[in-house]
């Protein structure tokens, strides 16, 4: 795997380089500006983009423009983004940006680096990984249908496969059978119109529903 990262501390793309090196994940290029990313980006065409929400010069959205540049440049580029704080619009503008994986992680998760590099990998693949307290604000804001045709537990299994788990891992959580699982996760396609595509993409296209695209 070939990653870009765009991180303007120096110390925490030091460590984000360190950690990605010890599972033999190449860092092509590491960046600490918007500009910079989309140049990398283009010249690297990497795997992923690990991308800062704030950067220079004025450290607000910088980030998250350059990573949705970069996804217009290198369509389908999955993007898995760093931010101190949760920031609800960006968040929400990251995840209506289109085909391919999406991350968003609060920086303080890097700390846990188990759960960071399954991050890293299931983005790269094409999944999604968003943070619980990005989903939690997310959900707080309130939507309507279709989600709210969904039962209690189905909704259950959907916020878990928002944070990336796999269907073995949402069975371990809920304590049910694998097969319990598959059969909620069915409803939840069936319930939000996703037929006819992939399993994965249409776990894609449920968790962007759910988020509140």
């Amino acid at each position: 795997m070939r990653v870009v990262i765009a991180e303007d501390a120096v110390l925490l793309r030091a460590g984000v380089i360190r950690l990605l090196a010890d599972e033999n994940i190449e860092t092509v290029a590491a960046v600490d500006n918007g500009d910079d990313l989309l140049g990398a980006v283009k010249e690297h065409r990497p795997d992923l983009a690990i991308v800062d929400v704030r950067m220079p010069p004025t450290f607000t959205d910088e980030g998250l423009r350059a990573a949705l540049g970069a996804r217009e440049a290198v369509p389908g580029l999955p993007v898995l983004v760093l931010s101190q704080y949760v920031e609800e619009s960006y968040a929400v503008e990251l995840l209506s940006g289109g085909a391919g994986g999406v991350g968003y992680l609060l920086k303080e998760r890097v700390a846990d680096v188990s759960d960071f590099l399954d991050a890293v990998k299931r983005v790269a693949g094409g999944g999604t990984a968003i943070d619980p307290d990005v989903i939690a604000q997310l959900m707080a804001r309130g939507r309507k249908n279709p989600l709210d045709a969904l039962t209690a537990r189905e909704s259950e299994v959907l916020g878990l496969m928002a944070q990336g788990l796999s269907n073995t891992a949402i069975a371990n959580s809920l304590v049910v059978s694998h097969g319990a699982v598959e059969k909620h996760i069915g409803n939840i396609f069936s319930k939000l119109g996703l037929e006819a595509s992939s399993v994965e993409h249409r776990r894609v296209r449920a968790v962007l529903t759910y988020l509140g695209r």
